[in-house]
């Protein structure tokens, strides 16, 4: 069963590496990189400020605890563990693929650039979106970042699609640190 799912993980991230142009090639190249996203990064610590400005520290503790588990789990514990190639080292598919860029580690499963997107689309969600609906836009950026790692040839679709669960796991359970932390300590200052 197996192999049979990895054989249509494959099949998917061919045909969806296959389609591509010189012209994008660059652009793609730099949504993929964190440095371009700072005005976004910016944006988004202003609206935390701005909608609840007490508890910016949390949130952004919050964040930072998402984003070191989304990546220490795919990074540091899944990729060394299933040490599946990622598609630009893989032999087989030597002059098939359509690379550009570095390809970076040699395992991909599962995607670093998934886990902290989607972690931090789904953290802030939790924390902010009742209050700020347009925080869910974020999941948007996630998937962009998500499928320029498949246009760049570095991950297969899966490796994205667990990495979006270890993301969205580890957002959870820090959410969940956060607020009962935040109660204990709040509960204790106030008695």
């Amino acid at each position: 069963m197996i192999e049979i799912i990895a054989k249509w993980d494959e099949a998917a991230f061919l045909w969806l590496n296959s389609f591509h142009s010189e012209a994008l090639d660059p652009i793609v190249l730099q949504l993929t990189q964190t440095i371009t996203w700072i005005p976004l990064y910016l944006l988004v610590l202003y609206k935390i400020y701005r909608t609840d400005p007490k508890n910016t520290a949390w949130i952004l503790g919050g964040v930072m605890l998402t984003i070191l588990l989304a990546d220490q789990v795919s990074s540091g514990l899944m990729k060394p563990y299933f040490e599946r190639l990622r598609p630009c080292h893989d032999p087989r598919w030597e002059g098939m693929l359509h690379l550009y860029g570095r390809c970076g580690g040699l395992y991909g499963f599962a995607s670093s650039h998934a886990a902290n997107t989607f972690g931090l689309a789904t953290f802030l969600t939790l924390k902010l979106g009742k209050k700020q609906k347009a925080i869910a836009w974020l999941f948007l950026y996630s998937l962009v970042v998500s499928y320029t790692r498949i246009y760049l040839g570095v991950h297969y679709p899966l490796d994205l699609f667990f990495g979006a669960v270890v993301g969205v796991l580890t957002a959870y359970f820090s959410w969940f640190c956060v607020v009962v932390i935040k109660r204990k300590i709040v509960k204790k200052v106030l008695e």
